[in-house]
């Protein structure tokens, strides 16, 4: 039955090495499960809640994509598009968080519109390559300036920003700390991205996983030697997991369906649809590409047979996931670490889904974990996504100008719609007005976009 589904001995693999490779791709990603209920928390929503719809929502999307696609790719809620939704929507628009999991839902309703029909192909073509990959590099930064304020490495302060001092804490965050409770994370923090990076550099299978796992166990010697004090008033909590309700899965219901509807018609509305679309479809189309082609799964033409089955699964998974109580469901890029221990087809993504769903059962672990020792799994996907930059050709000035202002944009104005906004204008404009648009073939969906971003600047 395992041969008939998914098709091994054609595609030169066997059980135990899928196996293995969906066990390595769910190492490499599972620090999700700790991260995104940080992030979303922010907002208001229950963590626990969050950790049990991130997990399902994982578990089913990968699933999704083992049987729509035979692609050995994991899904799960995706990190930029979870800062999006916690940051710049709901903190920074002023969205409840339920017309924000609205507009995830909507935009994977129009995701499965666009994967039934060409439309996608379109809108992929219609935005120049190197905006693309500013786009990746945007969001690596604006992640990255999120983990450094998560762990206090870098606070308020009389020039706006500064490295952490525990003066500078106190007076931006008005409260007593001391160097017991934030000031030994913001140390833990540092030591964390260190630890990681070395993890990085040895080519550690679940380096991510493992840096948040050193830190937090760190900061459990730390609490049980005197060194960290808990004080729950100022924002610091213990750090041992708590399991006095034993194994069981928290509750979903405080977020799941909970959809508002109320601000569907608003033109922000609309660009932030857009934005998570955006962001959606070219983070799921560069991954499935950058990773089928390490596997050597692409054709002679360089397309991916069976990409519109792995998008689909995408789109259904962002959709299944907002009812859930979570946002964007997407392709993760981690797939990779499995598809390099000889992954090639959905077994493996099936192995990481089952994986998933046993991950529901330690929520006490996953939910006791700290930002400090998160912060650095963000700043180093954040490397990861920075590397995209050496796709951007920087010897033409009309292409480097508008990505650089686009990645400048999503950390400085804390949003990465504003930096996709600015990146669009300013390609149009600039090639315009330098007479190279004729010779860039920019497309009429991107003059319509500029358009759109303008008008969005005048009126709102």
């Amino acid at each position: 039955m395992v041969e008939k589904l998914f098709k091994l001995r054609e595609n030169g693999t066997d059980v135990r090495t899928e196996v293995m490779a969906g066990i390595t791709t769910f190492m490499t990603m599972a620090y999700i499960l700790a991260v995104n209920p940080s992030i979303l928390s922010a907002t208001g929503m229950d963590s626990g809640a969050i950790f049990t719809s991130t997990a399902l929502a994982a578990m089913i999307g990968t699933f999704l994509m083992a049987f729509f696609a035979n692609y050995p790719f994991a899904l799960a809620p995706g990190m930029g598009l979870n800062a999006y939704f916690a940051y710049t929507v709901v903190l920074g628009m002023g969205y409840k968080w339920e017309v924000a999991l609205t507009a995830v839902f909507v935009e994977g309703i129009v995701f499965i519109v666009l994967s039934l029909t060409n439309i996608r192909e379109a809108i992929f073509n219609a935005i120049p390559k190197n905006l693309k990959s500013a786009v990746s590099v945007g969001i690596g930064l604006f992640i990255a300036f999120i983990g450094l304020q998560n762990a206090n490495i870098v606070v308020g302060g009389s020039t706006l920003l500064e490295l952490f001092s525990i003066d500078g804490y106190n007076s931006a965050k008005g409260v007593e700390a001391s160097m017991n409770n934030v000031g030994i994370t913001v140390l833990l923090a540092l030591i964390g991205v260190g630890i990681t990076g070395i993890l990085v550099i040895k080519n550690v299978k679940g380096n991510i996983l493992w840096g948040i796992l050193h830190t937090w166990i760190l900061g459990i010697i730390c609490q049980m030697a005197g060194i960290y004090v808990p004080d729950p008033e100022i924002g610091f909590y213990s750090l041992l997991p708590d399991f006095s309700s034993g194994f069981s899965i928290p509750s979903i219901m405080p977020v799941f369906g909970k959809l508002d509807f109320s601000g569907v018609f608003s033109l922000n509305f609309i660009v932030v649809i857009f934005a998570f679309l955006f962001v959606d479809m070219f983070d799921t189309i560069g991954t499935l590409i950058g990773v089928s082609t390490k596997a050597g799964m692409l054709d002679e033409e360089g397309h991916l047979p069976n990409i519109k089955g792995a998008l689909m699964a995408d789109a259904v998974a962002t959709t299944v996931g907002a009812v859930l109580g979570t946002t964007t469901t997407t392709t993760f890029v981690e797939s990779a670490s499995g598809v390099s221990e000889g992954g090639r087809t959905g077994l493996t993504s099936a192995t990481t889904a089952i994986l998933f769903g046993l991950s529901l059962f330690l929520s006490p672990i996953f939910l006791a974990i700290p930002s400090f020792a998160t912060a650095p799994a963000l700043i180093v996907v954040g490397f990861y996504m920075l590397t995209n930059v050496t796709h951007i050709e920087f010897d033409d000035f009309s292409e480097a100008l508008p990505c650089y202002i686009c990645i400048l944009a999503m950390p400085f104005f804390y949003s990465i719609s504003e930096g996709i906004s600015m990146g669009v204008i300013s390609y149009v404009i600039l090639n315009l007005m330098t007479g190279k648009a004729k010779e860039k073939k920019i497309s009429a969906l991107m003059y319509v976009l500029a358009v759109l971003f303008i008008l969005k600047y005048i009126f709102l």
